[in-house]
Protein backbone atom coordinates (compact mmCIF):
# COMPACT_ATOMS: atom_id res chain seq x y z
CA UNK A 1 0.00 0.00 0.00
CA UNK A 2 1.15 3.38 -0.81
CA UNK A 3 2.02 5.75 2.14
CA UNK A 4 -0.14 9.01 1.96
CA UNK A 5 3.34 11.47 1.37
CA UNK A 6 4.41 9.06 -0.93
CA UNK A 7 5.59 10.67 -4.38
CA UNK A 8 3.23 10.59 -7.22
CA UNK A 9 3.71 7.50 -9.77
CA UNK A 10 1.37 5.29 -12.39
CA UNK A 11 0.31 3.11 -9.63
CA UNK A 12 -0.56 5.44 -6.65
CA UNK A 13 -4.44 5.57 -7.22
CA UNK A 14 -5.46 2.18 -9.09
CA UNK A 15 -8.74 4.09 -9.74
CA UNK A 16 -7.32 6.41 -11.97
CA UNK A 17 -5.17 4.30 -14.37
CA UNK A 18 -2.64 5.99 -16.79
CA UNK A 19 -4.02 6.49 -21.13
CA UNK A 20 -2.89 4.09 -22.89
CA UNK A 21 -0.98 5.73 -25.95
CA UNK A 22 -0.43 2.89 -28.19
CA UNK A 23 -4.64 1.94 -27.79
CA UNK A 24 -5.83 5.91 -28.42
CA UNK A 25 -3.34 5.95 -31.48
CA UNK A 26 -4.53 3.46 -33.06
CA UNK A 27 -8.33 3.67 -32.37
CA UNK A 28 -7.61 7.45 -33.35
CA UNK A 29 -5.04 7.89 -36.10
CA UNK A 30 -6.23 7.02 -39.55
CA UNK A 31 -4.56 8.00 -42.99
CA UNK A 32 -7.94 9.84 -44.19
CA UNK A 33 -8.93 11.37 -40.81
CA UNK A 34 -8.54 14.95 -39.00
CA UNK A 35 -6.46 13.90 -36.42
CA UNK A 36 -2.77 13.12 -37.39
CA UNK A 37 -0.19 12.51 -34.24
CA UNK A 38 -1.20 11.67 -30.53
CA UNK A 39 1.12 12.72 -28.04
CA UNK A 40 0.37 12.10 -23.78
CA UNK A 41 2.79 13.24 -21.56
CA UNK A 42 3.25 12.75 -17.59
CA UNK A 43 3.18 16.43 -16.86
CA UNK A 44 3.44 20.06 -18.03
CA UNK A 45 1.88 23.16 -17.12
CA UNK A 46 -0.43 23.39 -20.16
CA UNK A 47 -0.96 21.70 -23.33
CA UNK A 48 -2.41 25.08 -24.98
CA UNK A 49 0.92 26.81 -24.36
CA UNK A 50 2.60 23.89 -25.47
CA UNK A 51 0.75 22.76 -28.19
CA UNK A 52 0.43 26.89 -29.46
CA UNK A 53 4.16 27.50 -29.00
CA UNK A 54 5.11 23.79 -31.05
CA UNK A 55 2.10 25.61 -33.96
CA UNK A 56 4.25 28.41 -34.00
CA UNK A 57 7.51 27.12 -34.93
CA UNK A 58 5.93 24.94 -37.37
CA UNK A 59 6.12 21.79 -35.23
CA UNK A 60 2.40 21.36 -35.08
CA UNK A 61 0.17 20.91 -38.14
CA UNK A 62 -3.28 20.45 -38.39
CA UNK A 63 -5.02 17.80 -36.09
CA UNK A 64 -1.99 17.40 -33.77
CA UNK A 65 -3.47 16.38 -30.44
CA UNK A 66 -1.07 16.73 -26.85
CA UNK A 67 -2.87 15.59 -23.91
CA UNK A 68 -1.68 15.89 -20.60
CA UNK A 69 -2.12 13.46 -17.69
CA UNK A 70 -1.78 16.41 -14.85
CA UNK A 71 -1.59 19.84 -15.57
CA UNK A 72 0.67 22.24 -13.57
CA UNK A 73 -0.92 25.54 -15.17
CA UNK A 74 -3.89 25.02 -16.85
CA UNK A 75 -5.59 27.84 -18.47
CA UNK A 76 -8.82 28.95 -18.85
CA UNK A 77 -10.39 32.40 -19.61
CA UNK A 78 -9.80 35.86 -18.13
CA UNK A 79 -6.70 34.06 -17.44
CA UNK A 80 -7.95 32.00 -14.86
CA UNK A 81 -6.35 28.71 -13.65
CA UNK A 82 -7.22 24.83 -13.96
CA UNK A 83 -6.19 22.30 -11.71
CA UNK A 84 -6.91 18.88 -10.83
CA UNK A 85 -4.99 15.73 -9.47
CA UNK A 86 -3.39 13.74 -12.13
CA UNK A 87 -5.14 11.70 -14.04
CA UNK A 88 -8.54 12.74 -12.70
CA UNK A 89 -10.03 14.24 -16.28
CA UNK A 90 -9.41 14.72 -19.69
CA UNK A 91 -6.63 17.80 -20.14
CA UNK A 92 -6.00 18.14 -24.14
CA UNK A 93 -5.53 20.78 -27.06
CA UNK A 94 -5.86 20.45 -30.42
CA UNK A 95 -4.05 22.13 -33.32
CA UNK A 96 -6.71 23.23 -36.22
CA UNK A 97 -6.33 24.94 -39.20
CA UNK A 98 -9.56 26.08 -40.87
CA UNK A 99 -7.41 27.76 -43.71
CA UNK A 100 -9.97 27.83 -46.32
CA UNK A 101 -12.67 29.13 -43.51
CA UNK A 102 -13.09 33.15 -43.47
CA UNK A 103 -11.15 34.35 -40.86
CA UNK A 104 -14.54 36.00 -39.53
CA UNK A 105 -15.73 32.76 -39.05
CA UNK A 106 -13.02 30.81 -36.47
CA UNK A 107 -14.46 32.25 -33.50
CA UNK A 108 -17.08 29.23 -33.94
CA UNK A 109 -14.45 27.15 -33.81
CA UNK A 110 -14.16 26.91 -29.53
CA UNK A 111 -18.03 26.43 -29.73
CA UNK A 112 -17.65 23.68 -31.91
CA UNK A 113 -15.53 21.87 -29.75
CA UNK A 114 -18.16 22.66 -27.12
CA UNK A 115 -20.64 21.06 -28.84
CA UNK A 116 -18.79 18.04 -29.59
CA UNK A 117 -17.69 17.21 -26.06
CA UNK A 118 -20.70 17.40 -24.70
CA UNK A 119 -22.25 15.35 -27.37
CA UNK A 120 -18.96 13.03 -26.88
CA UNK A 121 -19.30 12.60 -22.98
CA UNK A 122 -23.50 12.80 -23.14
CA UNK A 123 -22.96 9.23 -25.01
CA UNK A 124 -19.96 7.68 -23.42
CA UNK A 125 -20.68 8.85 -19.96
CA UNK A 126 -24.27 8.54 -20.02
CA UNK A 127 -24.73 12.10 -18.50
CA UNK A 128 -26.86 15.11 -19.48
CA UNK A 129 -24.40 17.92 -20.41
CA UNK A 130 -25.13 21.61 -21.08
CA UNK A 131 -23.08 24.36 -21.89
CA UNK A 132 -22.88 28.10 -20.78
CA UNK A 133 -21.71 30.63 -23.12
CA UNK A 134 -19.23 31.07 -24.26
CA UNK A 135 -17.15 28.19 -23.32
CA UNK A 136 -18.30 26.19 -20.37
CA UNK A 137 -19.51 22.38 -19.70
CA UNK A 138 -22.03 21.59 -17.15
CA UNK A 139 -23.37 18.75 -15.28
CA UNK A 140 -26.06 18.51 -12.48
CA UNK A 141 -24.99 17.33 -9.38
CA UNK A 142 -27.27 17.19 -6.62
CA UNK A 143 -29.93 19.09 -8.30
CA UNK A 144 -27.54 21.83 -8.89
CA UNK A 145 -25.99 22.91 -12.34
CA UNK A 146 -21.91 22.84 -11.72
CA UNK A 147 -18.91 23.53 -13.83
CA UNK A 148 -17.16 20.21 -15.43
CA UNK A 149 -15.35 21.42 -18.13
CA UNK A 150 -13.97 24.08 -19.59
CA UNK A 151 -12.42 25.52 -23.40
CA UNK A 152 -9.78 27.97 -24.42
CA UNK A 153 -8.82 28.96 -28.30
CA UNK A 154 -5.89 30.96 -29.08
CA UNK A 155 -4.47 31.49 -32.64
CA UNK A 156 -1.03 29.82 -33.21
CA UNK A 157 1.06 29.48 -36.41
CA UNK A 158 -1.84 28.98 -39.36
CA UNK A 159 -4.76 27.92 -37.22
CA UNK A 160 -6.37 27.51 -33.53
CA UNK A 161 -4.95 26.04 -30.99
CA UNK A 162 -8.09 25.01 -28.86
CA UNK A 163 -7.71 23.13 -25.35
CA UNK A 164 -10.48 21.49 -23.11
CA UNK A 165 -10.19 20.18 -19.29
CA UNK A 166 -13.04 18.41 -17.94
CA UNK A 167 -13.15 16.69 -14.48
CA UNK A 168 -13.49 12.88 -14.73
CA UNK A 169 -13.34 11.11 -11.34
CA UNK A 170 -13.14 14.02 -8.63
CA UNK A 171 -14.39 13.59 -5.63
CA UNK A 172 -16.68 15.89 -3.56
CA UNK A 173 -13.41 16.70 -1.19
CA UNK A 174 -11.04 17.68 -4.10
CA UNK A 175 -13.24 19.98 -5.95
CA UNK A 176 -11.81 23.33 -6.71
CA UNK A 177 -14.72 25.40 -5.94
CA UNK A 178 -18.32 24.73 -4.54
CA UNK A 179 -19.40 25.33 -8.23
CA UNK A 180 -17.47 22.26 -9.70
CA UNK A 181 -18.49 19.02 -10.29
CA UNK A 182 -17.17 15.83 -12.33
CA UNK A 183 -18.78 13.29 -14.39
CA UNK A 184 -18.49 11.05 -11.20
CA UNK A 185 -20.19 12.95 -9.12
CA UNK A 186 -23.25 13.67 -12.23
CA UNK A 187 -23.80 9.65 -11.57
CA UNK A 188 -21.45 8.49 -14.62
CA UNK A 189 -22.10 5.22 -16.05
CA UNK A 190 -18.37 5.31 -17.55
CA UNK A 191 -15.49 7.26 -16.21
CA UNK A 192 -12.48 5.40 -18.40
CA UNK A 193 -10.66 8.62 -19.80
CA UNK A 194 -9.79 6.60 -22.92
CA UNK A 195 -13.60 5.28 -23.96
CA UNK A 196 -14.37 9.20 -23.10
CA UNK A 197 -11.15 10.80 -25.02
CA UNK A 198 -12.06 8.24 -27.90
CA UNK A 199 -15.74 9.68 -27.98
CA UNK A 200 -15.16 13.50 -27.45
CA UNK A 201 -12.33 13.25 -30.71
CA UNK A 202 -14.72 11.19 -32.84
CA UNK A 203 -17.30 14.05 -32.31
CA UNK A 204 -15.33 16.50 -32.71
CA UNK A 205 -13.98 15.25 -35.80
CA UNK A 206 -17.65 14.96 -37.02
CA UNK A 207 -18.53 18.43 -36.25
CA UNK A 208 -15.07 20.13 -37.38
CA UNK A 209 -15.98 18.35 -41.21
CA UNK A 210 -19.37 19.55 -41.34
CA UNK A 211 -18.28 23.00 -40.66
CA UNK A 212 -15.83 23.25 -43.08
CA UNK A 213 -17.98 21.06 -45.86
CA UNK A 214 -20.16 24.52 -45.35
CA UNK A 215 -17.43 26.76 -45.39
CA UNK A 216 -17.28 27.79 -42.06
CA UNK A 217 -21.57 28.39 -42.33
CA UNK A 218 -22.43 27.77 -38.25
CA UNK A 219 -26.27 27.67 -39.77
CA UNK A 220 -26.04 25.45 -42.68
CA UNK A 221 -23.47 23.09 -40.92
CA UNK A 222 -26.43 22.97 -37.70
CA UNK A 223 -23.73 24.20 -35.56
CA UNK A 224 -25.57 27.33 -34.32
CA UNK A 225 -28.81 25.27 -34.07
CA UNK A 226 -26.50 22.09 -31.88
CA UNK A 227 -25.35 24.97 -29.76
CA UNK A 228 -28.85 26.85 -29.02
CA UNK A 229 -30.22 23.72 -28.02
CA UNK A 230 -28.10 22.62 -25.78
CA UNK A 231 -27.42 25.65 -24.44
CA UNK A 232 -28.23 26.29 -20.75
CA UNK A 233 -27.76 30.15 -20.70
CA UNK A 234 -30.62 30.76 -23.42
CA UNK A 235 -33.99 31.48 -21.52
CA UNK A 236 -32.37 32.98 -18.48
CA UNK A 237 -31.87 35.86 -17.17
CA UNK A 238 -28.46 36.57 -17.00
CA UNK A 239 -25.75 39.27 -16.04
CA UNK A 240 -22.97 39.31 -18.92
CA UNK A 241 -19.63 41.35 -16.73
CA UNK A 242 -18.04 42.93 -19.81
CA UNK A 243 -13.94 44.21 -20.84
CA UNK A 244 -13.57 47.35 -19.47
CA UNK A 245 -15.83 46.79 -15.70
CA UNK A 246 -19.02 47.67 -16.73
CA UNK A 247 -21.77 44.84 -17.14
CA UNK A 248 -25.45 44.00 -18.40
CA UNK A 249 -28.18 42.55 -17.52
CA UNK A 250 -30.54 40.84 -19.80
CA UNK A 251 -32.56 37.43 -20.96
CA UNK A 252 -30.18 35.40 -22.65
CA UNK A 253 -32.68 35.28 -26.29
CA UNK A 254 -30.39 34.08 -28.85
CA UNK A 255 -26.87 33.03 -30.18
CA UNK A 256 -26.55 34.70 -33.88
CA UNK A 257 -24.95 34.47 -36.62
CA UNK A 258 -21.51 35.30 -35.86
CA UNK A 259 -21.92 32.95 -32.23
CA UNK A 260 -22.30 35.86 -29.89
CA UNK A 261 -24.62 36.09 -26.98
CA UNK A 262 -27.85 38.24 -27.68
CA UNK A 263 -29.34 39.59 -24.63
CA UNK A 264 -32.77 41.50 -24.47
CA UNK A 265 -31.50 43.96 -21.93
CA UNK A 266 -33.91 45.96 -19.69
CA UNK A 267 -34.13 49.03 -21.94
CA UNK A 268 -35.90 46.72 -24.30
CA UNK A 269 -32.84 46.82 -26.66
CA UNK A 270 -31.62 43.38 -28.14
CA UNK A 271 -27.83 43.64 -27.96
CA UNK A 272 -25.20 41.39 -28.68
CA UNK A 273 -22.32 40.37 -26.31
CA UNK A 274 -19.00 38.74 -28.09
CA UNK A 275 -17.10 38.65 -24.70
CA UNK A 276 -17.18 38.40 -21.17
CA UNK A 277 -18.23 36.32 -18.24
CA UNK A 278 -21.56 35.45 -18.04
CA UNK A 279 -23.58 34.62 -14.27
CA UNK A 280 -26.56 33.06 -14.61
CA UNK A 281 -29.26 34.70 -12.52
CA UNK A 282 -32.82 32.81 -12.98
CA UNK A 283 -33.80 30.97 -15.24
CA UNK A 284 -35.35 27.28 -16.06
CA UNK A 285 -32.94 25.95 -13.78
CA UNK A 286 -33.00 28.67 -10.84
CA UNK A 287 -30.23 29.38 -8.67
CA UNK A 288 -26.82 31.12 -9.14
CA UNK A 289 -24.35 30.20 -11.05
Amino acid sequence: MTPPDAPHNRWSDLDRPPLNVTALRRGLLRPDGLWTSLEVVESTGSTNTDLAERARGGAAGEGAVLIAEEQTAGRGRLERTWTAPPRSGLFLSVHLEPGDIPVERWGWVPLLVGVAAATGLAKSAGVDMSLKWPNDLLVSVGGEERKTGGILGEFAGNGIVVGLGVNVTLRADELPAPTAGSLALAGAVSTDRETLLRAVLRSLEDWYGCWRAADGDAAASGLQAAYAAGCATLDRTVRAELPGGTSLVGEAVAIDGDGRLVLSAEDGLRRPVSAGDIVHLRGAAGGLT
